[in-house]
């Protein structure tokens, strides 16, 4: 029904857009929409360039809060679309509760104990932090029973899992794109990222070096990874930074153009 192999073609993520592509031809093929599993933004936004503009197929992404990266995308025939009102996604929130005053997590330490407990990658959204009190998420309803009431441990830290509707969770503020410059004696990846996230240098480096920052979705792990006009720096729970130009000032400095959304 699709051109399976043009769309499939030198795309970066070709196992995770068959997969879409299977749900998308269900959607033609039965009329009825079809919800994918959660994705992450990389797979989400090669997704949208390659289904988008196809004239049959509405392709709608939901992560349960504005700006949410990983999202769970519905696929429709377009003669049968709904409005988004009457195809509520299928998710649900989830209390994360334990004292993180004396071990900080970070939200990979929560998606770590989640899968710990067996819960499928493609159940989970996204995680974030509410200080020392634990953390809140997003996951798929269909998996949301199995997680009520359950303990489990975020690195030292006990936690107690309570699924919430998505209307009771805090979630993260939704951030206006915002152009700020910066001058920088190096485009190294932990001096870049520490201005645009407004982290201190050397806690953004021990992210680097933990793997929670990508570059253009990929994961880094060398803080010394030189950046270059055009590329994107990823930071779960602080958005997305673009690097938007790089000149040489008359002290052979360098002058950055960032736009943090």
């Amino acid at each position: 029904m699709l051109p399976r192999r043009e769309l499939l073609e030198g795309c970066r993520h070709p196992e995770a857009l068959a997969a879409l592509l299977d749900r998308a031809e269900q959607a033609l093929r039965t009329w009825e929409p079809c919800w994918s599993d959660f994705v992450d933004g990389a797979v989400r936004e090669e997704a949208e360039a390659r289904l988008g503009g196809l004239a049959e197929l509405v392709l709608r992404g939901e992560g349960g809060y504005g700006g949410a990266e990983r999202q769970r995308l519905l696929l429709q025939r377009r003669e049968a679309a709904g409005e988004p009102h009457q195809l509520p996604a299928p998710l649900l929130g989830l209390e994360i509760s334990g004292n993180f005053l004396f071990d900080p997590a970070e939200p990979a330490d929560l998606r770590t104990a989640l899968l710990a407990l067996g819960v499928p990658a493609a159940g989970i959204g996204d995680l974030w932090l509410r200080g020392d009190r634990g953390g809140q998420g997003v996951v798929g309803s269909e998996i949301a029973g199995d997680l009520d009431g359950r303990e489990a441990q975020v690195r030292t830290v006990p936690v107690t899992l309570e699924v919430r509707s998505l209307e009771e969770l805090q979630t993260p503020l939704r951030r206006q794109p915002r152009r700020l410059q910066s001058v920088e004696a190096s485009t190294r990846l932990d001096a870049v990222a520490s201005a645009g996230f407004g982290v201190a240098r050397n806690r953004m480096a021990a992210l680097i070096r933990s793997g929670q920052v990508r570059v253009n979705w990929e994961p880094v792990s060398s803080p010394s990874r030189e950046l270059h006009a055009g590329d994107r720096v990823q930071l779960s729970g602080k958005g997305d930074l673009g690097i938007e130009s790089i000149t040489t000032t008359k002290r052979d400095r360098f002058r950055i153009v960032l736009l943090r959304r």
